[in-house]
């Protein structure tokens, strides 16, 4: 599904190149769970947003499901991207005019989705994360956990075939991570959804089925888990 060969991201500052990756090689098989992990700094959080297409890079190749990302056009990576990934950042970056409910739907008025049906899929996803409450909220009416899981919901809505989540429980309580992680566990193991995560967590780390660490934007002794 995710091939890279040798990819490179720098910015130039007054003393020249400050490099974010370094040689990345990755391969990455449709199903997998994977966790990234290093210090900060070490481009997590860069190496995510260049897979998931909203970052570019200078010197490489990455092909993701046999388009080759590397010499696509930015409306054609567009296109790649919003029909194949969801995203959850750590930031949320949720819409404050938009209520929970609405926030949830944006993405599937991307996908032509009829209105009868886009109802149904918010409230799957009310349900499915305890949110039916909230709502008619909007963002600022919520603490920062529940403003995660409106966020992980609305990535999660389009059924994408790659989710990458960017510290996902970063800012939820230990039962709400937990819950998050037996999640993302079902839509790996029962729907075949292939999921990256950035974690600094071993604990969350350890429910992929491979773990890839960072540092210095280079790729260190990569290791099996064989835990679940």
């Amino acid at each position: 599904m995710i091939a890279t060969q040798h990819i490179t991201k720098w910015v130039n500052s007054g003393y020249g190149r400050v490099f974010l990756l370094r040689d990345i090689n990755l391969s990455i098989t449709k199903g997998e769970f994977v966790s990234i992990m290093g210090p900060s700094g070490s481009g997590k959080t860069t190496l995510l947003n260049v897979l998931g297409m909203l970052d570019t890079f200078n010197e490489g190749e990455y092909d993701f499901m046999e388009q080759p990302v590397h010499s696509l056009k930015e409306k054609q990576r567009a296109e790649l991207h919003k029909h194949n990934i969801g995203f959850i950042f750590q930031a949320y970056h949720l819409i404050d005019e938009l209520t929970v409910a609405e926030n949830i739907e944006t993405p599937l008025f991307y996908h032509n989705v009829k209105a009868s049906e886009r109802k149904a899929a918010v409230a799957d996803m009310l349900d499915r994360f305890n949110i039916v409450g909230k709502k008619d909220l909007f963002p600022s009416q919520l603490s920062g956990g529940q403003q995660q899981l409106v966020g992980i919901a609305r990535a999660l809505i389009i059924k994408p075939k790659l989710l990458l989540a960017d510290e996902p429980t970063g800012n939820l309580n230990s039962k709400q991570g937990e819950e998050i992680m037996q999640a993302f566990t079902t839509l790996n193991k029962e729907e075949g959804m292939t999921i990256i995560q950035v974690t600094h967590s071993e604990k969350n780390a350890a429910y992929g089925n491979r773990i890839i660490e960072l540092l210095d934007g280079m790729i260190v002794k990569p290791k099996s888990n064989f835990q679940h």
